[in-house]
């Protein structure tokens, strides 16, 4: 029986605060101690670093996908059980996506929120069905998703759509929706 995989989006950036890193790798433990796999954005700064060497001692496979440009930059885990290497962030999202069976969301900037508009609006249009969540015990998301509820309250985004984002404020809480 294959292993469930479970895609966490987060933060690569330094010099945000510690609890941020602490959240990654207190998901990546969680990750391991269910004997899930993480797949990953593949970089070792930050939260991504932090979420994949907590998970690899929680004894979690790791699989990360990172772009050749960073990789010559120095950003990669290397550690990774398998380190995907291609060429561009499009084909980055596609084989993270193809390699998950549930997406996570932490807190992060534009790229982390790219990637969890593209796989949430992948969902709501039904190119698939695997559960997307965001983990925000800080309110890290609270003005998008303000911003998000105002659009459809404007017409522009349907209940359904909102409906298909599961927001969540502690880790086992975000795990066990990864499950549904």
């Amino acid at each position: 029986m294959p292993v469930f995989s479970v895609c966490v989006y987060c933060a690569s950036i330094e010099g945000i605060p510690q609890r941020y890193l602490d959240l990654a790798a207190e998901v990546g433990a969680a990750i391991g101690a269910r004997g899930w796999q993480l797949v990953s954005g593949g970089g070792r700064s930050a939260m991504m670093g932090a979420l994949a060497e907590a998970a690899r001692k929680a004894g979690a496979r790791t699989i990360g996908v990172i772009p050749h440009a960073m990789v010559e930059r120095e950003w990669a885990d290397h550690d990774a059980d398998e380190l995907l290497i291609c060429d561009t962030m499009r084909e980055r999202k596609q084989l993270m996506e193809a390699h998950a069976d549930a997406f996570v969301a932490l807190p992060g900037g534009v790229g982390t929120m790219e990637e969890l508009f593209e796989v949430w609006t992948s969902g709501y249009l039904r190119m698939h069905d695997k559960p997307v969540v965001l983990l925000d015990p800080y309110g890290h998301y609270a003005g998008l998703l303000e911003w998000v509820r105002g659009l459809r309250d404007q017409g522009f985004v349907r209940d359904e759509a909102l409906e298909r984002l599961i927001v969540t404020t502690t880790v086992d809480e975000a795990l066990d929706a990864c499950r549904r």
